[in-house]
């Protein structure tokens, strides 16, 4: 019984981030970058310079900044160190290539998610913002799409507290701590009804829960003010290790860019017959950046609606400096370190293990070091994402019921990190999968729907700036 119900869940996650989802998301973006006058190029100085600047003027309950990093926290993830490593073990180099493309058109998607969630926000009655994909279907299309709206909100509740808010995350975490400090498993306890476990799994489950819960009791502005100082700390901390590794490593850049650029057109001639096809290249590189950015999912838009900003294409701008960030940055520096140092090629590894080897192997420090650096950056990321869905969550919650989240959610959530690394069941990590891929597609309807009011306020928002500027001069 559980085997066909596995292999019928397997199935649809197949189809679920299939070929369909992909082209969607993918559609949307292309089709909004041209509408927008390639936006996501001509004004990404601009956006990275709105990032930077201090501006907390208008309506909301955390700065633009700090609207970003919350989004930031629940994007940059697992998914930059055991995605990344996972989509190029098995679609090889040339699905790095795939992922960029995926981004670039993602940025634009970006933007508009988040423009559109600022646009139709709601601000309480206690002064607390509500935005995000069920508002901008709701108020947007008309309340007959309320039905939209909803499915929506009820996928993301779900994806939080089953999927990527809570056990990959910890999970990542546990796995991370146990592989550094007991890879032999030689310290173990029995759990009752699961089995022997390592301690540094329970220890670090145990530590990780209370962390947690003393940062989410303290609502959004703990949480973004946490983000505000991890995110920022540990992305330069990995990038900076990662260049170093590039640096190291120089002589071999351009081979490795060759192997990218074919792998991504003819598969077979790097991996040797290894990658069956372009198609398998393209699906992993594309649904891997997908899940690592979140571009087109409809998550970050929740935490933009929150910024104090009158100006949604402001908060557009900076908002989508986010998948800027994430992928063509982050996810960059992870790819190219494994395939300077050929990890992708070595038997045996997978996800973590792959860009552990990565590190080992391209930087000119003892193994050990290296091994730990790449855990505590995996360890920060994994943390800040699952706060950035706790607050993902209990928005839909509130959408969903009609009233502020209440502790009982956040307790049950906490519950959920807390058992997250004995989480073993298939089934369980499959359905958060799927819920994860199905908040894309009422999502991804309204931006179809609404790509209008995002061209015609973009471009009354650069008139008038335009204006403003030559009336200075």
């Amino acid at each position: 019984m559980w085997s066909t119900i596995n292999s019928l869940l397997d199935t649809i996650d197949g189809y679920v981030w299939g070929v369909p989802l992909m082209v969607l998301i993918l559609a949307g973006g292309v089709l909004l970058t041209i509408r927008t006058g390639f936006l996501n190029v001509r004004k990404l100085p601009l956006a990275l310079k709105y990032t930077f600047s201090k501006d907390d003027s208008g309506e909301g309950e955390i700065s633009s900044f700090a609207a970003l990093c919350t989004a930031l926290s629940a994007t940059i993830g697992t998914g930059n160190i055991v995605g990344v490593a996972t989509a190029v073990g098995t679609g090889g180099p040339g699905a790095l290539f795939w992922m960029i493309v995926a981004a670039f058109v993602g940025i634009t998607t970006k933007f508009a998610e988040c423009f559109l969630s600022v646009f139709y926000r709601e601000t309480k009655e206690d002064g607390h913002v509500l935005g995000g994909p069920f508002m901008y279907i709701e108020k947007g299309m008309g309340t007959k799409f309320k039905w939209l709206a909803k499915l929506f909100a009820f996928f993301g509740v779900l994806v939080g507290l089953l999927g990527i808010g809570t056990f990959s995350q910890v999970n990542g975490i546990s796995s991370a701590v146990k592989n550094f400090f007991d890879p032999e498993s030689l310290h173990t306890v029995m759990v009752p009804g699961i089995g022997e476990r390592s301690i540094s799994i329970i220890v670090s489950s145990l530590i990780l829960s209370v962390i947690v819960a003393l940062v989410l009791i303290g609502g959004l502005k703990r949480i973004s003010k946490v983000a505000q100082v991890i995110v920022p700390f540990m992305a330069a901390i990995y990038i900076i290790f990662s260049v170093f590794l590039i640096v190291m490593n120089i002589t071999a850049v351009p081979a490795a860019f060759a192997e990218i650029i074919e792998g991504a057109f003819n598969p077979q001639a790097v991996t040797g017959g290894a990658i069956g096809s372009i198609f398998v290249c393209m699906q992993k590189g594309i649904a891997r950046g997908i899940f690592s950015n979140e571009a087109g999912l409809g998550s970050a838009p929740i935490a933009a609606a929150a910024a104090t900003t009158d100006e949604p294409v402001k908060q557009g701008l900076i908002s989508m400096t986010g998948t800027f960030i994430d992928t063509i940055i982050i996810c960059n520096m992870t790819g190219l370190s494994i395939v300077l140092t050929g990890a992708w090629k070595v038997e045996g590894l997978e996800g973590v293990g792959i860009t552990t080897y990565a590190f080992q192997q391209g930087l000119p420090f003892p193994a050990r070091f290296s091994a730990f650096i790449l855990m505590v950056c995996l360890i920060f990321f994994a943390f800040t994402t699952i706060l950035g869905w706790d607050y993902y969550s209990e928005r839909c919650l509130e959408y969903l019921t009609g009233g502020k989240s209440t502790m009982w959610f956040k307790l049950l959530y906490i519950f959920c990190v807390f058992i997250g690394p004995y989480m073993t069941v298939s089934a369980v990590w499959t359905i958060a999968d799927i819920v994860n891929g199905l908040m894309a597609i009422p999502n991804m309807i309204a931006i179809f729907a609404l790509n209008g009011v995002v061209v015609r306020e973009s471009k009354k928002y650069f008139e008038k700036k335009k204006k403003d500027m030559n009336q200075a001069a």
